[in-house]
């Protein structure tokens, strides 16, 4: 709430651990990809939800489920959370496509891990974070990674793409409210995407 004094904050929650349980045992269940899709979608809304109950007047009184209703709820000044809009795009697609309608000064993408690595950090303790990480170079470390319902982690290449289309500028960071509020600031957290080296 004190962010949302120096800046329009827009929330894109994700699905987490309760979207990857849930579309496990759709999946075993039988259910193609798009039906976990939209599963998925509809669990990142509900803990859009609880954090728009969390946030009471301060937000915007419900997830939008379209961009433009995205682009309204700007307009009202309030700190705005949403979930995800379209089946086969993670919430990382999602918060990058808004950040583009809404000519977004920069796209924080708080998560899990303080920056990227060049291998899991929680699996490697000898794993290099990077201060500083090309565009190209995250593409290529990502393309090899899943894109089925529920395996989205870090950054996927549509979110990349919309990136490198709209030169927004993108820094991956630690999911705290300092590190966040650090970073709205223009502080050095987290790594930076740049889509040329300088």
């Amino acid at each position: 709430v004190k962010i949302s004094k120096i800046c329009q904050p827009i929330i894109v929650a994700g699905g987490g651990n309760i979207a990857r349980h849930y579309i496990t045992h759709a999946r075993s269940s039988g259910a193609d990809e798009s039906t976990l899709d939209e599963l998925g979608i509809e669990i990142s809304r509900l803990n859009a939800k609880l954090l728009i109950y969390a946030l009471k007047t301060k937000a915007y009184s419900h997830p939008p489920t379209t961009l433009q209703e995205v682009r309204h709820a700007v307009d009202d000044g309030l700190i705005v959370v949403t979930g995800g809009l379209h089946p086969g795009q993670s919430t990382n697609g999602t918060a990058a496509l808004i950040a583009e309608k809404i000519n977004a000064e920069q796209f924080l993408n708080a998560t899990d891990v303080d920056g990227v690595y060049d291998m899991d950090p929680n699996k490697f303790k000898n794993a290099k974070k990077f201060k500083r990480i090309e565009l190209k170079n995250l593409k290529n470390m990502l393309v090899h990674e899943d894109s089925v319902a529920g395996g989205y982690d870090l950054m996927d290449i549509v979110a990349l793409k919309i990136i490198e289309r709209s030169k927004i500028k993108t820094r991956i960071i630690k999911a705290d409210l300092k590190t966040l509020e650090k970073a709205i600031k223009g502080g050095e957290v987290g790594t930076e995407i740049v889509l040329q080296s300088k």
